[in-house]
């Protein structure tokens, strides 16, 4: 047998080999199509095999395919941060690009300690954030977020100065007089105001938060006055507030950013996937004025920070191709119109199945949990690996989906996210409806069989 020379993310799993992909389908080495309905990871926002982005791509390599930017800079470097700067929220103008975001929330919790010290606030390290967020891999990305799975095997590594608030996410409601998103959101953020009181605000230098949070609580929408609670709390303290819209930016959610549902303005945006379509490696943040006016006049105009493939050539054309495909074919309002549209969709399955739970969301970034008793909104047991198996079952029947378990106060959920290429259209809407919809069926017999033969549901 010949040696596989691989590092697979799972050793233990097969992984079908793809060997083209299409506008929302991926297909394999045996012919089969899949529908990807998670655009990778909530990544190729306008689909695969767009001929306009591998053009630009070998137009920028035969003209120039890499600098460093410690010694030279490039026309696209400039035309990508304008377009991007033109997009952002006002006084959002001055563009840092990376590879990822992972690298793109690094360089924002950075550039917050820098501009700190510059203004003579030395005692400002602390950071803010909420459980069940993802921020990145880094470790100190890794240490703002708060996945407790993946943080569990570097615990004893992971930074010192974070605090973890929790989101504002119905399973943590407590009674009946909380059920109005408006009392809940307000409750949330007395209790973050409290936390920020009590470590005082002069230590705490940043709140870096998902505006709607992604892969660890499938596309949870805010109460509509928390990130403008949070904005508030942040100008009243000088606490920097980091929008991480690696995940919701450049026209998911129905808005170029998602801030924007709320008129939120934050003083740095985090960005990477849907700004190439992960074409190329792309990734960066926005900052307001003020912080790279301190940069400026403060530090002698150098941010302590930078990597070899900041800026890359190749991956600003491809995202500035990108982002013309997503302005010229009006995306952004089709991302808001066509994700009515499925949300609709996934009503209807929604009050078929007991075992779809909250179902929540905005534009095509869509989420549900998978339950035991929607009724009484109870989970699985952890070790069941609900969502893992209906994604399972999904890519069986033709459907990749984008699978999580999360937790609160020790209680474990699973939930899946729903997030296809923003260019779906409303047939393909449908026939993505009729897989999950006979992925629920074949998920029924699997719980009903399950709980025969192991009682794991009882």
């Amino acid at each position: 047998m010949k040696k596989d020379h691989v590092f697979h993310r799972d050793f233990n799993k097969d992984y079908p080999l793809i060997e083209k992909a299409e506008g929302i389908y991926l297909i394999d080495n045996t012919g089969k199509k899949y529908i990807d309905a998670s655009s990778g990871a909530v990544a190729v926002n306008i689909g695969h095999g767009r001929k306009e982005i591998i053009d630009a791509i070998v137009e920028q390599a035969e003209k120039v395919s890499f600098v460093h930017t410690m010694r030279f800079e490039t026309q696209i470097q400039s035309d990508l941060s304008e377009l991007i700067a033109k997009l952002a929220p006002e006084t959002l103008d001055t563009v840092y690009f990376t590879s990822g975001g992972a690298e793109a929330n690094e360089s924002a919790l950075k550039l917050a300690r820098q501009c700190h010290v510059g203004r003579g606030n030395q005692k400002k390290t602390k950071i803010l954030s909420h459980w069940n967020s993802y921020h990145g891999n880094t470790m100190w990305t890794l240490s703002a977020g708060g996945d407790n799975k993946r943080r569990k095997l570097y615990k004893s590594d992971l930074h010192d100065g974070i605090i973890h608030e929790f989101p504002p996410y119905s399973r943590l409601i407590e009674d009946d007089k909380e059920r109005d998103d408006k009392s809940f959101g307000k409750d949330r953020l007395r209790r973050i105001e409290e936390t920020i009181i009590h470590e005082g605000p002069d230590t705490i230098s940043c709140f870096i938060l998902e505006p709607i949070v992604g892969s660890q609580i499938a596309a949870l929408v805010p109460p509509d006055n928390y990130l403008r609670g949070i904005r508030e709390l942040c100008s009243k303290y000088d606490i920097l507030m980091i929008a991480d819209e690696v995940m919701t930016g450049f026209g998911r959610t129905g808005e170029i950013f998602a801030v924007n549902h709320w008129d939120v303005v934050p003083d740095i945006i985090t960005f990477a996937k849907g700004v190439s379509s992960a074409y190329l490696p792309l990734g960066g943040m926005i900052v307001n004025d003020a912080i790279a006016e301190t940069i400026k006049n403060e530090w002698n105009g150098k941010f302590a920070h930078g990597f070899t493939f900041s800026g890359h050539p190749l991956s600003l054309a491809a995202g500035k191709a990108n982002i013309d495909y997503v302005l010229n074919h009006d995306l952004v309002n089709k991302s808001k119109t066509q994700g009515i549209y499925l949300m609709d969709r996934m009503a209807g399955l929604k009050h078929k199945y007991n075992f779809i739970g909250e179902l929540r969301g905005k534009g095509l970034l869509i989420g549900f949990e998978i339950v035991k008793d929607k009724k009484q909104n109870v989970a699985f047991e952890s070790d069941f690996q609900a969502a893992e198996v209906f994604n399972k079952i999904s890519i069986k029947n033709g459907a990749v989906l984008y699978p999580g378990q999360g937790e609160i106060n020790g209680e474990k959920f699973d939930h899946i996210l729903l997030g296809p290429p923003l260019t779906i259209t409303t047939e393909e809407i449908d026939e993505l409806i009729k897989i999950i919809e006979k992925t629920c069926d074949e998920y029924f017999d699997y719980l009903e069989k399950t709980e025969n033969e192991d009682g794991l549901l009882s």
